[in-house]
């Protein structure tokens, strides 16, 4: 393998999480999240979102996005999302898993965003016993096609929904992507968001994500609900200390710009030296490439790691650990495939 450019969560820690796993390990600390590190963590992210919130760490995001739908719809409801968002393609199940029986509602969209025509003519929809009506809409920030909402489509997806009640969930395995590509976090909030997931793990921590409740009557029993999904760890520092070293060093947010501006170099790269176009705008750390199987299969047998997408395209994902030594080396190979 030369290197694996198919996801960012190929990588491994950054020195910074290490170093706040380590310093996690000294001494006896409070059981099951009820400590220093674990607050200063959870406190990291509040200053970040100018927002008083109740924040858990959990294992995966996958269980960070499953439980938040859980905590929005009922059994018998719906979640509209994009149709190639995470919760939609690559989740196994979990939202209707935890939340016993909810459903997902696929909407499409150029690039990964919601069309908000198509999300209106979902809401005029009539209720009728026979299928889930929505009750939630989730947002993924950055978009699984890399690309980065701005915060009047946001306002303009989150509105119409907020005016019937609904609830919305926000997933950021990405948001550090996002903010370094210009996204202003204090907005979540006040565009009405109820749930976030906020991503480490592929900003350079280790497994965590956090689940956000700007609304806090969402946070009755979480501990209890948490506990039952098997999200609940009992040395909890060993989650939120990669998260602090992240956070309180601010290379959640470097390290990410960093991945945002070696994708764009690389996307530079393959648009002027290739024949390949790409095939969304390069807004954070991912491009996607329009390129034949041939070529993908003979990129692929080189040694170089990249990911054919739903829509056909190669993704190719930087990270904090890219170098740019590595994109020049990639688009050399891609240029001369023919």
């Amino acid at each position: 393998m030369r290197y694996d450019f198919s996801s960012d969560n190929t990588t491994g820690m950054a020195p910074v999480a290490v170093q706040g796993l380590i310093a996690a390990n000294s001494g006896a600390v409070a059981a099951y999240g009820r400590d220093e590190i674990t607050e200063r963590a959870a406190d990291q992210i509040r200053r970040r979102l100018d927002a008083d919130v109740e924040v858990r760490f959990v294992f995966s995001g996958t269980a960070g996005n499953a439980i938040a739908l859980s905590m929005l719809a009922w059994p018998f409801e719906a979640v509209l999302a994009h149709h190639a968002a995470h919760v939609c393609t690559d989740e196994c199940g979990a939202p209707g898993f935890f939340g016993q029986g909810v459903g997902l509602i696929g909407l499409p969209g150029f690039s990964g965003k919601i069309d908000p025509r198509a999300l209106n003519a979902a809401l005029a929809e009539p209720d009728i016993a026979h299928r889930q009506p929505p009750a939630a809409l989730s947002l993924t920030q950055c978009t699984e096609y890399g690309t980065v909402y701005t915060v009047d489509e946001l306002r303009h997806l989150i509105e119409p929904v907020k005016a019937r009640g609904m609830g919305v969930h926000m997933d950021g395995a990405r948001l550090a992507n996002a903010a370094a590509a210009g996204f202003d976090l204090t907005q979540i909030a006040r565009l009405g968001v109820d749930l976030l997931v906020f991503g480490g793990a592929k900003a350079g921590a280790n497994c965590v994500e956090a689940l956000v409740m700007f609304d806090k009557s969402l946070a009755r029993r979480i501990d209890n609900r948490l506990k039952q999904a098997g999200q609940t760890a009992s040395k909890g520092r060993f989650l939120a200390g990669p998260m602090l070293g992240l956070l309180e060093s601010e290379s959640w947010e470097t390290g990410a710009a960093h991945a945002n501006r070696m994708a764009l170099r690389l996307a530079e790269g393959i648009a002027t030296r290739s024949p390949y176009v790409l095939a969304h705008p390069v807004e954070a750390n991912a491009v996607f490439v329009r390129m034949p199987e041939k070529a993908h299969a003979r990129l692929s047998a080189a040694g170089w790691a990249c990911y054919r997408f739903d829509d056909g395209s190669v993704r190719f994902v930087c990270s904090w650990a890219t170098t740019e030594e590595v994109v020049d080396e990639i688009v050399a190979v891609i240029a001369g495939l023919g």
